[in-house]
């Protein structure tokens, strides 16, 4: 394109100093513009689609290591939900053995509770019964104490 700028200036020149000068000569000169204009049009259109192809590849580059990362995200993520999971139920499982040993312990100290209330009650029974016969023994005896 300067080769054609730089004879286009020396044509210029020579048809200002050169009344017969032919103006055929510039017309020929300005298609040889049209088809390096046209060459330069194409080569940067050419450029272009190459840039948008090299982009588009980048671009799919890009989509498949977020996929990817994503990917590994959410598989982490489920790894993480089953331990998580898994520790929630041997958790909850821990709490019922607990809960199932605090309800027998509960059990066992009532029929405890229950078992020496009904000893006391007999002891107390037999405590009474014994007092009533003595108290009867001495009135059957005659013995009688003043009060």
């Amino acid at each position: 394109m300067e080769a054609l700028l730089s004879q286009f200036t020396l044509l210029s020149d020579h048809a200002l100093q050169d009344k017969n000068f032919d103006p055929s000569t510039i017309e020929d000169l300005m298609k040889l513009f049209e088809i390096e204009s046209y060459k330069a049009w194409a080569a940067a259109e050419l450029e272009q689609q190459k840039e948008v192809e090299e982009a588009e590849v980048s671009m799919q580059e890009a989509e498949d290591y977020l996929d990817s990362v994503m990917e590994s995200a959410m598989d982490e993520f489920r790894r993480f939900e089953e331990e998580l999971e898994s520790m929630s139920k041997a958790e909850m499982e821990s709490l019922v053995q607990t809960a199932e040993s605090a309800r027998k312990m509960g059990n066992l100290m009532e029929k405890a509770a229950s078992v020496a209330s009904k000893k006391y009650i007999e002891a107390a029974l037999n405590s009474a019964t014994a007092s009533m016969k003595s108290a009867w023994k001495g009135i059957s005896s005659g013995k009688v104490h003043p009060s």
